[in-house]
């Protein structure tokens, strides 16, 4: 049941799925699709991964309690015990950050395998990282969609929102890919998990659409220490989310994705009328971990310098929001 034979005939549940990155994201969709009766395996690190171990996963979703016992590995046991090709699909829900170190510790192990791997990740560069190990044709773009989730103590999630997702064939779908049916089939399974979830057929537009809203909010709110709602409603910081949000429309023409003025203002329109987020680059900056910077501000900071244009929303928040992190 991998790439090209994951099919109709796969039941709605059964299927073995790895999810590389067990926190408030992860955590949370791999609760729910064991409940679903998917046999889920975990990785994580430090005391989450002990607690793991020892007392399964816990996720507070909403006012409903989520308990999982799943196996929880290290990224170096996981390769000791199993194989790739073990699983039907490897999700991976890693903060941006440890993306590039994780493939290169698990590329000699992924790279021969033939198992399909979806990134469920924050910015839009994680999807090439993976893609150089995998190659193009094994790699399944995604994102979750208004979800706000982290760990609030080792074993313990807590997450909020619709938990969308939608997925999609990266970098762009072929007439003739493979990956549609796969995708077809995958959308049915997260469904009948009770996962919202969606297939794009251009699915590098979805995650510049997400990237609008994690350059508006994230940087902000980590410098400010304000949720998603009263950044959005402060009559001075709407306007710095508003022109950061322009900025990132704006970047996405280096990549051909070219956004306009309705996607601004949709998007822009969600973020002002969704649940008051304690957006995760705050949670980050709080618990003195590292941020997701580079790949939310950094990305958009790129491509504007590329295009030959002006950010500077962004730049300033980006360098206060740096500076701040010594």
């Amino acid at each position: 049941m991998h790439l090209r034979s994951l099919s109709n005939d796969v039941p709605l549940a059964g299927l073995k799925i790895l999810m590389i990155g067990a926190g408030g994201i992860g955590g949370y969709y791999a609760a729910r699709l064991a409940r679903a009766g998917h046999e889920l395996v975990l990785t994580a690190r430090g005391d989450h991964l002990n607690a793991l171990k020892a007392r399964g996963l816990t996720v507070d979703y909403e006012g409903e309690v989520l308990h999982q016992t799943l196996p929880a590995f290290s990224h170096t046991e996981l390769i000791q015990k199993h194989e790739p090709d073990d699983f039907d699909l490897i999700v991976i829900a890693l903060k941006s950050t440890a993306t590039a170190p994780v493939m290169a510790k698990l590329a000699s192990w992924l790279e021969s395998a033939a198992v399909p791997v979806l990134s469920l990740q924050n910015g839009v560069d994680n999807e090439p990282v993976i893609a150089e190990v995998v190659g193009e044709d094994r790699v399944l773009g995604g994102l979750a969609v208004r979800i706000g989730g982290h760990i609030t103590e080792p074993g313990h999630v807590f997450a909020e929102g619709v938990a969308q997702v939608v997925m999609g064939a990266w970098p762009r779908q072929r007439p003739d890919d493979l990956r549609i049916s796969l995708l077809r089939r995958l959308e049915a399974l997260f469904n009948a998990a009770g996962i919202p979830t969606t297939v794009s057929d251009n699915i590098r537009y979805e995650l510049w659409r997400k990237l609008v809203i994690n350059n508006g909010v994230n940087p902000l709110s980590a410098l400010t220490g304000l949720d998603t709602r009263r950044l959005t409603h402060h009559p001075g910081f709407r306007k710095i989310v508003h022109g950061m949000m322009a900025e990132t429309v704006a970047a996405s023409k280096a990549d051909d994705v070219n956004l306009g003025p309705e996607d601004l203002a949709e998007m822009f329109d969600l973020i002002s009328n969704f649940n008051a987020i304690k957006t995760s680059m705050l949670v980050d900056k709080e618990k003195g971990r590292p941020l997701e910077l580079d790949s939310i501000a950094g990305a958009v900071l790129r491509r504007c310098d590329r295009l030959g244009i002006e950010a500077p929303y962004t730049m300033t928040v980006n360098a206060l929001l740096a500076h701040s992190q010594g």
